[in-house]
């Protein structure tokens, strides 16, 4: 499992609004579970975009917060295209001259998960994968009320 930091608000509109895309400057041969960090950068710009707020940006949900995981992806694919091509059709969320991470099956966690991230991609620790696991066990079990 690997992992990125992504500023707020767009850690949120992946977590929570459907973008399916994530702008890197590089690309990755990786492809499998990925998990979204949100950074402790904040792209304050972003805040009004149409984008953002048609994803329902709200700064009090949990998981608008900084410097936690927050959201489980599968990273699909990788568009280079855009680099070399600003139509390369990858959707309103792909900036010209990125690499296109395509996300698919995002889940957002149940609760933030406070843990460092890094600029570049990054091998989460084994204690934050099982924690994340754990999460999604717990909410899949039924409720048990006596």
């Amino acid at each position: 499992m690997q992992a990125i930091s992504v500023q707020q608000p767009w850690a949120f509109a992946i977590a929570r609004g459907g973008k399916t895309v994530s702008n890197q400057s590089l690309p990755t041969a990786y492809r499998g579970p990925l998990l979204i960090h949100a950074s402790m950068r904040v792209d304050l710009t972003a805040c009004d975009s149409p984008l953002v707020r048609a994803a329902g940006w709200d700064p009090h949900d949990p998981l608008a917060t900084i410097g936690a995981v927050i959201a489980l992806a599968d990273l699909d694919d990788v568009c280079s295209s855009g680099v070399l091509d600003s139509a390369c059709g990858c959707g309103p969320w792909a900036r010209p001259e990125a690499h296109h991470w395509r996300l698919g099956s995002v889940r957002a966690l149940p609760r933030p998960i406070v843990a460092l991230g890094r600029a570049d991609p990054w091998v989460p620790m084994p204690a934050l994968v099982a924690e994340v696991r754990a999460m999604f066990s717990a909410a899949a079990a039924p409720d048990r009320c006596p």
